[in-house]
């Protein structure tokens, strides 16, 4: 149990500027992982394994990619409790992202609004911080499974997106256990456009023919994830679902933040460009979840992400059809200790 109760440090955070309650927050995780200091946010892991993607997860609780997009952190979420953490997303070139402000709070309705657009200090920076991480480095039973996120340039043309995925998948292969591919960003310009049937058909047939390179390369095959936005229709879920399979994609993440502004309208921020994350988000995910594993059929691992702000959230993605459940904006509203009151809440239902 960590030494300081979030309610404590909320008020504080909740202060300042969103982004900048983040960056305060991801550097004093940095600074002080690893040492005594982490006391105030450690807390023990939850046991209830599951293996998934041929991976074993600690528990069925991780965090979502957003939070820590250089992986400078590691080492501090990990002692969060997460079963797995996914860091990113990476992109080949450094880039700063939209113009600030970037993010807002919606506390009314536990919910975040984002544009910032995958700023991030580009691959090499990325692949340092994840190289430096000591649960990487340490030999234990149960090690943290660690999935690292990859997209594209906002400059480069949507017509060569492929290459900064290829360029990333290359960079990111030794050092994961599993990577997703972003196509779902709403805050990239045309990202999107790449889930539609002939564009993602290009896309994952070429990141299928890397990964049969890279997996001769390297001695192992690491799953490739999918990352799809909650914002499609059941006609769309159906083809994405069959493109996953004919490319032979190891699982899905669903999903990224939505352009609805339904749940929130007439709230401060609401009407502000980008992705809507937090409570409003879980039923729209959640209904993409039960499409998908109608679509995909059992054992097609499904990681369910999305407006998880309390344990039976958690539990509501199970039984949509996720396998595992990733939780981003909820840790902001609540704390750390909502990722053990998930996994509690997972275990004791399922």
């Amino acid at each position: 149990m960590s030494l300081l109760p979030y309610a404590l440090a909320r008020p504080f955070l909740f202060g300042l500027d969103p982004e900048t309650a983040h960056e305060l927050t991801m550097a004093s995780l940095a600074r002080t992982q690893g040492t005594p200091l982490s006391l105030a946010w450690c807390s023990s892991r939850v046991n209830d394994p599951i293996t998934l993607a041929g991976l074993k997860f600690a528990n069925r609780v991780g965090l979502a990619a957003g939070l820590d997009k250089n992986a400078r952190c590691i080492d501090g979420l990990a002692a969060m409790g997460f079963g797995f953490v996914e860091v990113g997303t990476v992109t080949p070139k450094g880039q700063p992202g939209n113009p600030k402000p970037r993010m807002f709070r919606l506390p009314e309705a536990n919910a975040l609004i984002n544009r910032l657009g995958f700023n991030n200090d580009g691959l090499d920076a990325f692949l340092a911080n994840v190289q430096q991480s000591r649960v990487r480095r340490q030999n234990t039973p149960n090690p943290l499974v660690l999935g690292l996120n990859i997209g594209k340039n906002a400059a480069t043309p949507i017509e060569n997106a492929v290459d900064d995925y290829l360029t990333c998948l290359d960079g990111v292969y030794p050092h994961a256990d599993y990577v997703t591919v972003n196509i779902s960003s709403p805050n990239t310009k045309n990202l999107r456009a790449l889930q539609s049937d002939e564009a993602l058909d290009a896309l994952l047939g070429r990141i299928a023919e890397r990964r049969e390179s890279l997996a001769r390369q390297h001695g192992k095959r690491v799953p490739i994830f999918v990352k799809i936005a909650p914002d499609l229709d059941e006609a769309q879920v159906d083809v994405i679902a069959a493109t996953l399979k004919r490319h032979a994609m190891d699982g899905v993440v669903a999903t990224n933040t939505t352009l609805s502004r339904d749940a929130v309208k007439g709230l401060r921020h609401a009407e502000e460009a980008g992705g809507l994350s937090g409570a409003p988000v879980l039923e729209a995910s959640n209904r993409v979840i039960r499409q998908l594993r109608a679509a995909l059929g059992t054992g097609f691992p499904i990681i369910g992400v999305g407006g998880v702000m309390s344990g039976q959230d958690a539990v509501s993605k199970i039984r949509a059809g996720a396998d595992v459940v990733q939780i981003y904006t909820g840790l902001i509203y609540k704390g750390p200790e909502l990722v053990n009151e998930a996994a509690l809440a997972i275990k004791k239902s399922c």
